[in-house]
């Protein structure tokens, strides 16, 4: 059974890589269209491959036709946006962040469950297979108790793009830290306490929260959670570190070219050596980010039930970003 879905907006930094997904699951979508009210960004991405044979449609048209819509305009207008399409009874795929208060996003949650709708996030990691196989390590308990959790995603932006990050409260803590707070989430659940510390380079005179590092504080666990928009080769040092009382999961970079390693107290015996073993898993091809996160969603759409943990997990995510760029929750 196919939904048909359709694309509103087209302004995010994802939208492209959203549209292609819908389209690597023909079985699963038939793609009404796009909305895009700003001709700017017609102009600008209107004419990009994953849009050939789309049509452009006007809002209310395309919610009206859809079952469900994937939101994917500018950062800012996500959560307002989404609500929209909750309210007219469509589900809804919404990339990250979400936008606007802690309030907001917490009303547009409830509306959502009240009239039995799926609202899914946008975080790609959760379909990365190294992640994936990471967090199957630790639920089999390889790892043994995690105490402490080492989250980073950088990169070397432009100073056009920190321009842009000052749209953002936090900065790039916001846009690329929620990816990590997810993840933290993921692994050790709601923090009780949230630590921020957001700092701006000033580099090339762009006046931007760009040197950012948070601390997640659990009963007896640590998550530390890095973004830097200003490192050099970033890239290379993303990564995911998972310790427990058993063994450690690294994965760096997280993808392209990904490396993942695993240590456990089993044959890691001595105290003063890199002792450790590869674990050879598929990378995530730059254009295939978001084919299995749209299928999950359809799967989601179609299933008999609603899984309510997923309501309560991102809702969490939401409250600990907000801590985390220095809101008052």
């Amino acid at each position: 059974m196919k939904i048909k879905i359709g694309q509103l907006g087209i302004g995010h930094n994802h939208a492209e890589g959203h549209m292609l997904g819908m389209k690597h699951n023909p079985e699963c979508f038939e793609i009404v269209g796009y909305a895009e009210p700003d001709e700017e960004w017609v102009e600008k991405r209107g004419g990009l491959e994953a849009y050939e044979g789309v049509p452009r449609l006007e809002v209310d048209e395309l919610i009206e036709k859809c079952d469900a819509v994937c939101i994917e305009c500018d950062v800012w207008n996500l959560t307002k946006w989404a609500q929209r399409c909750v309210d007219a009874g469509k589900h809804v795929h919404i990339d990250k962040p979400a936008s606007g208060t802690l309030e907001e996003f917490t009303y547009l949650i409830e509306t959502a469950k009240e009239k039995n709708l799926i609202v899914h996030m946008g975080y790609m990691y959760r379909h990365n297979p190294a992640i994936k196989r990471a967090l199957e390590i630790i639920r089999a308990g390889e790892l043994g108790e995690i105490y402490q959790v080492d989250l980073e995603m950088s990169t070397y932006h432009s100073a056009q793009y920190r321009e842009w990050l000052k749209h953002f409260k936090g900065g790039s803590m916001y846009i690329f830290g929620s990816h990590l707070i997810d993840l933290a989430h993921l692994i050790l659940g709601e923090p009780n306490k949230v630590h921020s510390f957001i700092k701006q380079t000033d580099f090339k005179g762009v006046h931007t929260d760009d040197n950012c590092f948070v601390v997640l504080e659990y009963d007896k666990a640590i998550a530390k959670i890095t973004n830097l928009s200003v490192e050099v080769n970033g890239w290379g040092m993303r990564r995911m570190a998972v310790m427990g009382s058993r063994g450690t999961v690294e994965i760096k970079p997280l993808e392209l070219d990904v490396e993942m390693y695993f240590s456990s107290i089993d044959f890691a015996c001595n105290p003063y050596a890199d002792i450790r073993r590869k674990i050879t898993v598929p990378d995530m091809p730059a254009r295939a980010r978001y084919n299995d996160m749209m299928r999950e969603f359809y799967e989601l759409v179609v299933g008999d039930k609603r899984d309510e943990r997923l309501y309560v997990h991102d809702l969490a995510v939401q409250k600990t970003l907000m801590q985390a760029i220095g809101e008052n929750i």
